[in-house]
């Protein structure tokens, strides 16, 4: 089969013919993979940063984000049957640590992750745990199942807090700060402003829905947001850019007794004013990690299956699996949402 694979210590990936998994588990399924979509962490791995070089042992197969196909199953396996329609959560839990027999698998101690510690989606067949695998609802087309694994990320995130009537910023409008928009929306925000520097991110934004779109980079984003608010702030915050002053800002812009949800990861230490930002204002703040499972997925689902939120507005690619180099120039290049190779 073929497969896109980290053969080497250094920048690149390369396209290969490998052994199509034959040998199942007792709790094992094979997946023939329909569609895989790109996350910013494969071009982590094929720029061979830091990240990569402290996570990837090469040569194995990269990719954690897919929807398929049940091929086989193993003899143990009770939830899927061959034919059915799946996609799958990227978090493997060993299922014995205190986080996952207390109902938290996404926070496991002992966890491994699809397309990094093991061999990931971006192959013709994927061999599975049966434990992370989700049965798709049949009227969700192949394309976005695909993404339902980032699209987690944004419903997890974004739905910590009752929204019902909440006013909510989102700093950064990656892909999934746009899915962040429409799930706010979805969930009864009165007001939704996004926070975003670049000019494709920002047009983004405005597609899937923002009320009110900042450049903070030419704006003052806590005096415009006060403004919008009332004199207030805004009631919920969802970081989504990973970036150190995006943080701050949103402290800044968080109303007294309000919400902070934090998905975004930081590639340095942050130092907060706690007592001013946090302990005085007496905000929560919540570390968002993954999705829960399967919390997250069943919602995720019925989401998309009613269609309350539209991922045409986020994949922006549909691309040939031959064509993977080019999804990946796109990627680094930034001008795109979710880009989803076509495997099969």
């Amino acid at each position: 089969m073929l497969a896109i694979r980290k053969t080497s210590m250094a920048a690149g990936l390369s396209m290969e013919n490998v052994e199509q998994p034959k040998e199942l588990a007792p709790n094992e399924v094979l997946v023939k993979v329909k569609k895989a979509s790109i996350c910013g962490s494969d071009v982590h791995i094929y720029k061979w940063d830091k990240w990569a070089q402290s996570h990837i042992r090469p040569p194995m197969t990269i990719g954690h984000e897919f929807a398929g196909v049940v091929e086989a199953v193993g003899e143990a396996v009770d939830t899927v049957k061959v034919g059915d329609y799946v996609a799958a959560e990227s978090h493997i839990p060993c299922q014995n640590c205190y986080q996952c027999r207390t109902g938290r698998m996404h926070i496991c101690k002992d966890m491994k992750i699809l397309g990094v510690d093991i061999d990931g989606a971006f192959a013709q067949y994927i061999k599975v745990p049966q434990v992370i695998l989700w049965k798709v609802s049949k009227e969700i087309p192949e394309e976005y199942a695909s993404v339902m694994e980032p699209f987690g990320n944004a419903v997890h995130a974004t739905l910590v807090e009752d929204l019902t009537g909440k006013t909510v910023l989102i700093t950064g409008v990656g892909p999934i700060g746009a899915m962040a928009i429409q799930v706010a929306k979805a969930a009864g925000a009165s007001l939704v402003i996004a926070s975003e520097i670049r000019e494709y991110r920002k047009q983004l934004a405005k597609i899937n829905g923002a009320d009110v779109v900042i450049d903070p980079s030419c704006q003052d984003l806590e005096k415009e947001v006060v403004k919008l608010t009332n004199g207030e702030g805004v009631d919920v915050v969802i970081e989504m850019s990973g970036n150190v002053q995006a943080l701050l800002d949103g402290l800044k812009c968080v109303t007294r007794g309000g919400a902070v949800s934090i998905l975004g990861v930081y590639s340095k230490n942050v130092e907060i004013p706690i007592d001013e930002f946090v302990t005085f204002k007496g905000l929560k703040v919540y570390g968002i990690t993954g999705r829960k499972m399967f919390e997250t997925w069943r919602t995720a689902d019925q989401l998309l299956k009613s269609k309350k939120v539209d991922l045409s507005k986020v994949v922006t690619h549909v691309i040939p699996f031959q064509d993977w180099q080019k999804g990946f120039e796109l990627m680094i290049k930034g001008d795109c949402g979710k880009i989803v190779m076509e495997i099969s």
